[in-house]
């Protein structure tokens, strides 16, 4: 099983000065390595058709280009799971001050609350990080974590991995779903997930 894992919006809480209302982590999990192959095929061949440069970030797309984005990737076999925070949900002072624990945290809780999915998963996450903050957060999950949920865990650069920015696409498809100011659309890109039968679990923390 191949898991690709990104997030959507910030884990500051500054809401007044422009960070965001919910911070989103979402996990895409493939079955079959093949079928992720030809997926991470497609969207290259996507990118290269609609001209992106150098990659989809759903916060940077313009609405056809979303339409586009999903249209392709929904023929795929894979299924999507995510783990939504209403940051003024979130009290204590120790997530609220510290960013990595904060990620640390929910990241665990998506995948530890996987509704049985993960079996023996090779993880990739966006984003580098230091040699330390990458062994810390390994052994934290890994010490989290059922037996025999995790294989192999890396960090990966979303710009060279196209499964990645899937899984930043489908993350940024859930955050819009809680966005007051834009009724006509904020349901437009999650909804396509759904009724490809890609989209599994959101759990809205409480």
């Amino acid at each position: 099983m191949l898991v690709l894992i990104d997030e959507s919006g910030d884990p500051a809480f500054k809401i007044a000065k422009g960070s965001t209302s919910h911070f989103v982590i979402a996990l895409v999990a493939f079955d079959d390595f093949k079928e992720a192959e030809r997926a991470a095929a497609a969207i290259a061949d996507l990118r290269t058709r609609l001209h992106v440069k150098p990659e989809f970030k759903f916060a940077k797309s313009a609405d056809p280009v979303r339409d586009a984005f999903f249209d392709e990737v929904c023929s795929f076999h894979f299924t999507a799971r995510a783990l939504v925070v209403d940051k003024a949900k979130v009290y204590s002072e120790h997530l609220r001050a510290d960013a990595d624990q904060f990620y640390n945290y929910f990241l665990q809780l998506l995948l530890k609350h996987d509704g049985g999915l993960l079996r023996g998963a090779n993880v990739k996450l966006d984003g580098s990080g230091s040699k330390e903050f990458r062994q810390a957060l390994n052994t934290y999950l890994r010490a989290q974590l059922r037996e025999g949920q995790i294989g192999k865990f890396k960090f990966a650069d979303s710009a060279g991995d196209d499964l990645i920015q899937l899984a930043d696409m489908v993350a940024g498809a859930i955050l819009r779903s809680y966005r007051g100011d834009d009724r006509k659309n904020a349901w437009r890109w999650r909804t396509a997930l759904a009724r490809a039968g890609r989209l599994g679990d959101v759990w809205d923390f409480l």
